[in-house]
């Protein structure tokens, strides 16, 4: 037997073992996201008389490596979620060999959407929106084109207060409640819509204070096990303005990102990089499991960012240059946005301290519209989708030009 067909067997036997406790667990879970239960009789049974249940740890790291090189992108990518909920022998192996997103270029388990993009290149996404019911809806691209089937990442809702508006972020595209197990942060605006802050509903870096504004969230209102309080942490304020030339211009956008330092766009920076979800409701959520621990936990390089010691990242919006032809302002999106809209605009790295207030040329986040409801969002180190996303959704808030 080939090493390839080694591989397709173990990965069927496993595959029908996990669809058929998914389906139990669904079933004793009752309406919402199925729950993670401990394994049933029926199942562990199954896998202790499989033959791959007794794999030398050396041979099934071989194994998982190849599983790993070999299934780079989604759909296919679902192969190593499933060898990572097998068990807890398979489950750390595999959280050794999948590299964080920064080194990989790969989004694979849950976490991955908290942490920051890949250095070299960007990953490419897109948002949907549905006006009707005002949500939106983040895609990772599955081919070149501007937007297709694509592999679902995080859901947004729309929810208008007398005094504000909110934009709750799910991991989960069928239930944005924020008091729903999956609910990992919010986007909140000021009456006026010309002032955002985002949330994260979990500590972004060791030692993260919670905002004052409100008191600290409890999730997993209906699970037994010990309730963990999740927080607003703030870890982005944007602004916009009008520039001198009032709406025949393009808006003027600000981003102050509390949770990474500015050295982090440097060479040799570092940006804090979450490694697990809190112990908490997010653990009934089927792929996040492979995170669970009795903590969370922050990568040790970047566990602590000392405000008063080191400057926040602020992001400005590329300055666009005037079309004489074409009669409008300009920039260069490389074929990734149709659509002219003020809305569109690429945020790169200013340097507010120095001399000149020089801005970076490098891209960190790119937005544009490509159809009706259809735009499309990149982004790279030192931000996560998480983030992107939030500050993406601000762009369809703003009353500022809106169009």
């Amino acid at each position: 037997m080939s090493f390839r067909s080694l591989i397709q067997e173990m990965r069927d036997e496993f595959g029908s073992i996990s669809r058929h406790s998914l389906r139990s667990r669904s079933h004793r879970g009752g309406g919402g996201a199925p729950r993670v239960a401990a394994v049933g009789p029926a199942e562990a049974a199954a896998m202790q008389q499989s033959c791959w249940a007794q794999l030398p740890p050396e041979l099934l790291r071989e194994v998982l490596v190849r599983i790993e090189e070999s299934e780079a992108w989604w759909p296919s990518r679902r192969d190593v979620v499933a060898c990572a909920g097998v068990c807890r022998s398979w489950r750390g192996i595999t959280k050794e060999i999948v590299r964080v997103p920064e080194a990989s270029g790969k989004l694979t388990f849950p976490i991955s959407l908290k942490q920051p993009g890949p250095r070299d290149g960007t990953l490419k996404c897109f948002i949907r929106r549905n006006r009707t019911t005002q949500t939106y809806y983040l895609y990772i691209g599955l081919t070149e084109a501007l937007a297709d089937d694509g592999k679902f990442l995080l859901a947004a809702r729309k929810c208008r207060k007398p005094t504000c508006t909110d934009y709750l972020i799910s991991l989960d595209m069928s239930d944005m409640s924020k008091g729903s197990n999956t609910y990992i942060g919010k986007l909140r605006s000021n009456f006026l819509g010309t002032k955002f802050t985002v949330y994260d509903a979990h500590p972004p870096y060791d030692g993260a204070v919670v905002s004052k504004s409100r008191s600290a969230r409890v999730v997993g209102l209906n699970q037994v096990s010990p309730r963990v309080p999740a927080g607003n942490y703030p870890v982005s304020h944007i602004s916009y303005e009008l520039n001198v030339l009032g709406a025949r211009g393009p808006r003027r956008m600000n981003c102050i990102m509390d949770s990474i330092p500015a050295s982090a766009v440097q060479e040799g920076g570092k940006a804090p990089t979450q490694t697990e979800f809190p112990l908490s409701g997010l653990d009934s959520f089927p792929s996040i499991s492979f995170f669970r621990s009795k903590s969370a936990r922050i990568d040790s390089a970047t566990s602590q960012l000392s405000t008063q010691k080191e400057e926040k990242l602020v992001l400005k919006n590329k300055s666009p240059r005037w079309h004489e032809q074409l009669q409008c302002w300009c920039l260069n999106f490389r074929g990734r946005v149709t659509v002219a809209s003020v809305k569109n605009f690429q945020l790169v790295a200013s340097d507010e301290n120095g001399p000149t207030n020089q801005e970076q040329d490098k891209v960190i986040l790119q937005f544009g519209k490509i159809g009706k409801d259809l735009f499309t969002m990149d982004y790279r180190y030192p931000i996560s989708a998480f983030q992107s996303f939030a500050i993406c959704l601000s762009s369809f808030d703003t009353k500022i030009a809106s169009v």
